[in-house]
């Protein structure tokens, strides 16, 4: 069986940023321009006023404090609420591609690769920014890259999915190397109008260098000990947009067609459906989760992520055991693990072993076991 190994990521992270207190300043500024517009019928009883957030609202709530944009003067506008892009020519890049291209040459050099010797690309991110042509294949193109590519969306567990798919095009001879791209505009799905979700995402993009071991893994590789995948269907994270919107009667409203979550029900069911994924995984491959050296886990809440490395360590994880990004990055979906990989494996040692795993809508989980050389 070829071994398949992580040699490189790499990572977009947008210019701009915005802070929880400045995003509620525009939240809540909305907020009052709503109730007077809608002062008599809310005192009729007719229409709920809406309530203010605060940036300590925001942190205890998610852990998140910051995120990065790629504009923030839409989202700041309360006459607006949503990212400001400029509509871009069919023979111009798109902006997943623009990401991601940045991303993948940064894996690249990481891991001293050149675009010679890649055979695919996945792009695998929870939007597609157009049914197609495929990103990936816009994204092969602006590299140079000679082979195949494609989308896929899994949710925030898509990076996982993409890195199982990609090593076991490798394991069976259809690639030598494969490109792994979660380029993330998660500002452009989310709903700013809505106190209890409008601090959620952010944007990044990260790449996954995902390779056969020419000869023994290289030092600084990780091997990829064993993927696992699971998913179980459920409504309480979902996005309505699609290509028959146009065609609905009635139309669904906007707010329809960004995310929508039960968060509390999410919560409850993710965390033991993710805590036993991981949990067998490592019993299967005979590794003792009290031996692995880091968790690099989704970066959606940080209440969340300490309820999973509680359930699979038996005791409270600590940073070092769970780096956390998402204070500064909030949740970048399925970039969100990568992220946390990239940024925190510099102290890895060798025949160190991490775990990196995703979840979410779906419901969507995946798992990654990795020993560093």
């Amino acid at each position: 069986m070829q071994t398949v190994v992580i040699g490189g990521t790499g990572l977009y992270t947008p210019e701009q940023k915005i802070s929880n207190e400045e995003l509620v300043e525009s939240f809540n500024t909305y907020v009052a321009l709503y109730n007077e517009e809608h002062a008599e019928a809310i005192a009729a009883g007719t229409v709920q006023p809406l309530q203010p957030s605060s940036a300590e609202f925001i942190e205890k709530a998610s852990g998140i404090r910051s995120r990065y944009v790629l504009d923030r003067e839409g989202i700041l506008d309360p006459k607006r609420m949503r990212p400001r892009l400029p509509t871009r020519a069919n023979d111009e890049p798109s902006f997943m591609c623009e990401m991601g291209v940045v991303a993948c040459r940064e894996a690249l050099q990481q891991a001293g690769v050149g675009v010679d010797g890649v055979d695919g690309i996945i792009v695998a991110c929870s939007n597609m920014q157009r049914p197609y042509p495929a990103i990936a294949v816009e994204l092969q193109a602006a590299l140079g890259i000679e082979g195949w590519g494609y989308d896929m969306n899994v949710a925030c567990a898509s990076a996982a999915f993409g890195i199982q798919a990609a090593a076991d095009a490798v394991r069976n001879g259809s690639a030598r190397a494969v490109l792994v791209v979660s380029p993330e505009i998660c500002s452009g799905h989310l709903n700013f109008c809505d106190r209890d979700s409008h601090f959620i995402f952010g944007d990044a993009a990260t790449a996954v260098l995902v390779s056969a071991a020419d000869g023994p893994p290289g030092e600084g590789q990780f091997e990829v000990l064993g993927t696992r995948l699971r998913t179980v269907f459920s409504n309480n994270i979902r996005n309505n947009r699609g290509f028959l919107n146009r065609s609905e009667s009635p139309g669904r409203s906007e707010a329809d067609r960004l995310f929508v979550q039960n968060g509390r029900r999410v919560f409850k069911d993710v965390v033991p459906m993710v805590s036993e994924l991981i949990s067998t995984h490592l019993r299967d491959l005979g590794i003792e989760p009290h031996s692995v050296r880091r968790f690099y886990l989704h970066q959606a809440n940080l209440a969340m992520n300490e309820y999973i490395a509680r359930r699979v360590l038996g005791r409270d994880a600590t940073a070092d055991d769970a780096p956390v990004i998402l204070d500064e990055y909030a949740n970048t979906s399925s970039a969100g693990s990568v992220i946390a990989f990239h940024k925190h494996r510099d102290d890895i040692q060798r025949d160190d072993i991490v775990v990196l795993s995703g979840f979410g809508a779906g419901y969507s989980a995946g798992c990654v076991v990795m020993r560093k050389h």
